[in-house]
């Protein structure tokens, strides 16, 4: 679904059929330590960027709305973790390290027929 900063993001839901005005982040909603979301901070939010550059369905990403500049403003900050082999990711852009290393399937490694 489209945030309001534009992007596509599976953790976006927003209901506005018939009058109905219900906006919500599922990615923050999961963490019950996290201040409350608001739209105006998917501007900001990583969580849309990673997902198109990483789609990996071993990456499970953690979001909490952080305080900066001295909490003037605030920000979505995600954190990465693999399903895999239950280790963190350092950087979600770029997936796992560990199951990253894994050889890949290439164009060259197609069997030919019979």
């Amino acid at each position: 679904m489209k945030t309001p900063a534009g992007k596509e993001c599976k953790f976006y839901f927003g209901d506005f059929h018939r009058g109905r005005n219900a906006q919500a982040c599922r990615l923050i909603e999961q963490n019950p330590e996290s201040p409350p979301w608001q739209p105006s901070l998917c501007q900001s939010c990583p969580a849309p960027d990673i997902l198109r550059a990483n789609g990996a369905s071993t990456l499970k990403l953690e979001g909490t709305v952080a305080k900066k500049f001295f909490g003037f403003k605030q920000q979505v900050e995600v954190t990465g973790w693999c399903s895999e082999c239950f280790s963190e990711v350092p950087n979600p852009l770029l997936g796992c390290p560990n199951c990253g290393r894994e050889r890949r399937p290439s164009i060259l490694d197609l069997e030919e027929g019979p």
